[in-house]
């Protein structure tokens, strides 16, 4: 409604002993700011605390995975600003993920959304059985 196209904002608040999401990486920078209670962020190798008025920027790529997890007594509120650009790769490192995002997870133009194991290597026709192909190549020949 107030026309940011490419940011998206979010308010979280979680439970004791729970966190929003899973530790992940993604192809788009966040900046989280805590608003009330206190917690853990899980920041690539470090585990740093966090407290009402903290800011922090979660880059893109693989190097910073991150998670905030909410060690405290009440729930853990805070907005999440972040840029919004798709197609989005996003890496789940504790159980071996990835997700391919083309969309948003709400909103009217939701769209394809997946999420895969990482060790499920295949090559690049496996699956294809090339029916088509020769459903193609005989209708071409009865011409």
């Amino acid at each position: 409604m107030i026309g940011a196209q490419k940011l998206g904002y979010s308010f979280f608040s979680v439970q004791p002993g729970k966190a929003a999401f899973p530790y992940h990486t993604q192809g788009q920078r966040e900046m989280i700011y805590v608003i009330d209670g206190e917690g853990i962020l899980r920041f690539g190798k470090d585990q740093l605390e966090i407290t009402p008025g903290t800011f922090v920027v979660c880059p893109p790529g693989g190097e910073f995975p991150h998670q905030l997890i909410n060690t405290g007594k009440k729930n853990l509120r805070y907005l999440v600003v972040s840029t919004m650009e798709y197609p989005d790769l996003s890496e789940y490192p504790d159980s071996n993920k990835i997700g391919a995002y083309a969309t948003t997870a709400i909103g009217p133009q939701v769209g394809f959304r997946a999420l895969y194991m990482k060790d499920q290597k295949m090559s690049y026709y496996e699956g294809e059985d090339g029916r088509e192909v020769e459903r193609i190549m005989k209708s071409q020949a009865q011409e």
